[in-house]
């Protein structure tokens, strides 16, 4: 579903409501960026989903490393060890869930640094609201127009923008486990503030479980 994706080496960040297989993609992609690409992947792992709560790592993870984080409070201090310490080419985090959490993501995509995470909600426009994680997207800011700059848009003279380049330059909708919805986030995310419907990639499997890309499909979120 994501694999010609992975060529990129770009971030992607995943949205789903529990049980629509999000850690079940994590594990995969950790396996194929470790394996199939022969990237240093480290999994950042709260909740032990990923790479299991045993000595001995899920076998499903391949060759990619895991860091247990001992208290869910300290994911950010040890996403940020992981890069200082343990020089990733790829870092995998699931429930990225607090602002501490989300200026962690920046910090290391500064770096260089691919990153895999999910966060909170199901659609793209509960990140852009939600004051917490809208880093995670780049963040938007209330922005007054000029008369002439309004009239020329013709808009309201106060409107919301992006703030800066966002931290996942992919953003997938997990609306089931064989249907998603793939944003590029920043032109998504810029159309949406503007009150315009972007075009996303809807990947779906079929009943053969061939995958399935339709390109420029008009998004069906619940606007701004």
């Amino acid at each position: 579903m994501v694999h010609d994706l992975l060529q990129y080496q770009e971030s992607i960040l995943f949205l789903g409501r529990p049980g629509v297989g999000k850690t079940t993609v994590m594990r995969e992609m950790a396996r194929v960026l470790a394996d199939e690409l022969h990237k240093r992947v480290v999994i950042v792992d709260t909740s032990n989903e990923i790479g299991g709560d045993g000595d001995i790592p899920h076998a499903a993870i391949g060759g990619a490393r895991r860091m247990q984080v001992p208290k869910p409070s300290l994911q950010h201090k040890i996403m940020i060890e992981a890069v200082e310490n343990h020089t990733p080419e790829v870092i995998i985090v699931d429930e990225i869930g607090t602002e501490a959490e989300a200026l962690a993501c920046r910090s290391i995509a500064e770096r260089g640094v691919m990153l895999i995470g999910t966060a909170h909600g199901e659609r793209l426009e509960n990140i852009i609201k939600n004051h917490t994680l809208s880093d995670l997207i780049g963040g938007v800011e209330t922005v007054t127009l000029g008369d002439d700059e309004a009239r020329a848009r013709r808009s309201q003279k106060s409107i919301l923008e992006r703030k800066a380049p966002s931290t996942f330059p992919f953003l997938i909708e997990m609306r089931e486990r064989h249907y998603w919805v793939t944003h590029r986030t920043e032109r998504s995310v810029d159309m949406l503030l503007h009150g315009k419907t972007p075009f996303v990639e809807i990947r779906r499997r079929d009943d053969q479980f061939q995958v399935l890309i339709e390109r420029w499909k008009p998004y069906d979120g619940q606007g701004i």
